[in-house]
């Protein structure tokens, strides 16, 4: 599997900082792939309709919808900060469903690129149904017609709620301000908890704005300087092109550490100081990552 690339370093620093070249490629990369608990519960009373009945062989024929995925029958997260009070991992390859939630159209894997227990997110539980959070992404942004919306940073599907395993409470969550360029951890009631001055995108290659994703992994690479500070990459995507650094797995947006943690410098990334970035390397992966214009 190739490694993951998100958006990390810093598009040419020179039209920022008057400097000739650039820096340091904007690129997070996954490193090679070297809890169980109880099920979620369902709510009692729903209408909504039973979960169909998916054989290993077709789960299996479904696209695996990870980081660098694009999947036309994932729908967009709904807009602005979203919450969610659990993270949960998958033990098994899960089907996703469309929003008819009778259309198979993806399935999560039941590892990471790091071969480690994948992490979903459920926004909503409707009886036998659970709405999460994905890794993948619907469209890449040069797929999008003139004058169509931009592609979606975050993408959404149903899958069975019983397929839900384990628990972990989210109780802080990450917000993002591109407009104040500052990273904040809140805590459970919403309110600031710590505060840093972050870069973020610059006008040509932005950071998504209006949007909440999670953090889905974190891992070192050298490959990229970031031998000593976990990268923490999330399940945000570039919306105003496919891979803004060059590449082909669809602009992942990371939180990751650099020197010049400050300005409009990045190709979508958010670089972020090492305390900032221990702050965040503190909550636990599903935690919510939302970023506000």
């Amino acid at each position: 599997m190739p490694k993951p690339r998100a958006l990390i370093v810093a598009a040419c620093v020179a039209t920022v900082l008057g400097l000739a070249g650039c820096a340091q490629p904007d690129s997070v990369q996954a490193p090679k792939p070297s809890s169980t608990g109880t099920a979620v519960p369902t709510e009692a009373a729903s209408t909504a309709p039973p979960v169909p009945a998916l054989t290993r062989s077709e789960i299996a024929d479904l696209p695996a919808a990870v980081y660098d995925a694009a999947i036309p029958g994932l729908q967009p997260a709904p807009a602005g900060k979203l919450t969610a009070s659990t993270a949960h991992r998958v033990m098994f390859d899960t089907p996703l469903f469309a929003a008819d939630r009778v259309t198979p159209v993806a399935r999560i894997p039941s590892t990471d690129f790091r071969g480690q227990r994948t992490v979903v997110v459920p926004l909503e539980l409707d009886g036998p149904w659970a709405l999460v959070l994905t890794p993948a992404r619907q469209v890449l942004p040069s797929q999008v017609a003139a004058g169509e919306p931009s592609a979606p940073a975050q993408t959404v599907a149903w899958m069975p709620a019983a397929s839900l395993a384990g628990s972990t409470t989210l109780a802080k969550s990450v917000l993002i301000s591109v407009g104040e360029q500052t990273l904040s951890i809140l805590d459970a009631s919403g309110s600031v908890a710590a505060s840093w001055p972050v870069g973020v995108g610059t006008d040509e290659t932005p950071t998504p704005t209006g949007v909440t994703g999670y953090l889905q992994a974190r891992y070192t690479d050298a490959d990229q300087g970031q031998a000593v500070h976990p990268i923490q990459l999330t399940t945000l995507h570039a919306t105003a092109a496919d891979e803004p650094f060059g590449g082909a797995d669809g602009g992942l947006i990371g939180i990751h550490y650099f020197e010049q943690s400050s300005g409009a410098v990045s190709h979508g990334c958010i670089r972020v100081s090492a305390d900032a970035l221990a702050a965040v390397n503190a909550l636990p992966l599903g935690s919510l990552v939302a970023i506000e214009g």
